[in-house]
């Protein structure tokens, strides 16, 4: 075959600033070897990073993918598709930098690079990823466009952990342990086998007054779990912050037209993502705009827009670092197939946001039950917006709509300062609602350790069979029928106010609607999300 050397290969370099500042740059390809691999060149950096080798001994990362379009060449055929690259499943392989560890997985969907000693402040990597092109199916003499995309991650340990809070005094489905009717210490990975049914090791709650969203178990109705669950032992990575407006604007940008139409109702120019279609101002603070309609197959184009100055893209004023909301279960689950992340459990849930600590009745996220809600902003929409609350530490019962992401933290904040999770994961309190994999119903309890694998349908929906409403079917049901949130749940309570709000559901154990919510059965203003990848 012909050598074909890398400057073949063109690239269209771009800049993503994801959540707190994650910026991809410089990005390019080099060191083709014929018939084997290319290096994806880019400069990553990221603020307020650590690594600490005490109390949580944890680190914060970046989960890396590269995604591609083949564009011509001898014997290439251009698309208006954009797919997931393999990248190398061997560490070394790839040329991580000085301070720097990259660690591979092994369906090579991407790479996480992170600190290699402990210390804090901001990362600057220059980081070269060996792709094995072929394997996606690409000739030598093809010509190749690539982006990079980066996610800040938080690396939570393998161990135990408590779940519930011990506060068994209201009816909200908290955790027990169904003999000693306080907190279940989870201590294997195989541990809970058995929900309700007041046994010896069995994983109950006391959701007992018929709640909207009562679990199926109880400590008089035993369920059998699966000993593959991810009931929260085993070590993940979850995103340390909820997924940012400006991603989901360049989850939507990689999109075919038809997939772009089943995962935003802004299909016509100047429309806002929402519930509705042919929304042309901003609601509830989501800035997510369509400026080119899809057209069948061929993509439109989406802009983050918040102030609606037809100006695209400003770092004043545009909404970029907010954390998305109007996401259903099938957005959010499309997002984290397309990423190659995967949805989080409920019991990991309360693992990130416990540790290894002792249940606080009543807590937060930062472990106590003193909360400061940020009833507004300054530098309202823009890269710098902070909260003009003094002392503030969660975006709840505000009611206008969610706030930057990692809004409370700089590098000298205290967890609760900063409304931060024992190992550092952002917002687990408020801004929007998490969407986590019930225990509760049969659905749920079907759920597997699978991560997404790049890869979703045509017609926009996530493809991995065992997840919450894969394959697009939005007819799962939660306990009272309702459709569209199957076997997902919700948690952390959003931003929103009202009667209808309430802070007992901010509260790490609070389950009222982990196992849906029959008035969220499709795009809501207070829903959004995060996705975890089971580490490797």
């Amino acid at each position: 075959m012909k050598k074909i050397l890398c400057s073949v290969l063109f690239v269209i370099a771009a800049v993503y600033c994801n959540a707190n500042n994650i910026t991809v740059s410089s990005v390019g390809l080099s060191g083709q070897v014929n018939g084997s691999h290319t290096f994806v060149t880019f400069t990553v950096q990221w603020d307020n990073s650590w690594r600490v080798s005490a109390g949580p001994q944890n680190w914060d990362a970046a989960w890396i993918f590269v995604k591609y379009q083949i564009t011509g060449g001898t014997g290439c055929t251009a698309s208006i598709n954009w797919n997931h690259a393999t990248l190398s499943s061997t560490s070394a392989q790839h040329v991580a930098p000085g301070g720097s560890t990259i660690d591979a997985v092994s369906d090579g969907k991407g790479i996480f690079i992170y600190r290699n000693a402990n210390g804090s402040g901001s990362n600057t990597y220059n980081v070269q990823l060996r792709w094995n092109y072929p394997t996606d199916g690409i000739l030598d003499a093809c010509r190749v466009t690539v982006r990079v995309f980066a996610v800040e991650m938080v690396h939570i340990p393998t161990g135990g952990f408590f779940a519930g809070d011990g506060d068994l005094t209201g009816t909200n489905g908290r955790f027990e342990d169904a003999i000693s009717s306080n907190s279940f210490n989870v201590t294997s990975a195989t541990t809970p086998n058995t929900l309700g049914g007041g046994g010896v090791g069995s994983l109950g709650n006391n959701n007992t007054s018929g709640q909207v969203t009562a679990d199926d178990f109880n400590d008089a109705t035993s369920r059998a779990l699966a000993g593959t669950w991810p009931n929260g032992f085993n070590r993940i990575y979850a995103m340390k912050y909820e997924i940012s407006q400006e991603q989901y604007k360049e989850f939507l940008n990689t999109l075919t037209g038809t997939q772009q139409s089943n995962r935003t109702p802004a299909i016509t120019v100047g429309a806002f993502h929402t519930s509705s279609a042919g929304v042309t101002t901003p609601q509830n603070r989501c800035g997510v705009k369509c400026t080119v309609p899809p057209s069948g197959s061929t993509p439109g184009n989406y802009v983050n827009d918040l102030n609606n100055n037809g100006v695209y893209d400003e770092a004043t004023g545009d909404g970029q670092t907010l954390a998305m909301n109007w996401l259903s279960t099938p957005d959010l689950l499309s997002y984290l197939d397309w990423s190659a992340l995967r949805p989080m459990t409920e019991l990991e849930l309360e693992k990130a946001c416990r540790g290894t600590l002792l249940p606080v009745a009543n807590e937060y996220a930062w472990g106590s039950t003193s909360i400061t809600a940020s009833a507004a902003v300054t530098n309202g929409g823009s890269f710098n917006e902070v909260s003009s609350t003094a002392n503030a530490n969660a975006v709840v019962n505000v009611g206008t709509g969610p706030q930057r992401c990692g809004i409370f933290a700089t590098g000298a904040t205290t967890r609760a300062q900063a409304g931060a999770s024992y190992y550092g994961v952002m917002e687990m309190t408020g801004n929007v609602w998490e969407q986590t994999v019930t225990l509760g119903n049969v659905a749920g309890r079907s759920f597997l350790d699978s991560n997404g694998d790049g890869v979703i349908l045509t017609n926009g929906a996530a493809n991995v069979a065992t997840w919450p409403g894969a394959n697009g079917n939005n007819t799962l049901t939660n306990a009272n029928g309702a459709p569209g949130v199957g076997n997902t749940g919700y948690a952390g309570m959003g931003f929103a106010s009202g009667t209808w709000n309430t802070l007992q559901w901010a509260q790490v154990s609070d389950r009222q609607y982990r196992a849906g919510w029959n008035g969220l059965t499709g795009r809501d203003n207070r829903t959004g999300g995060r996705g975890v990848r089971t580490a490797p």
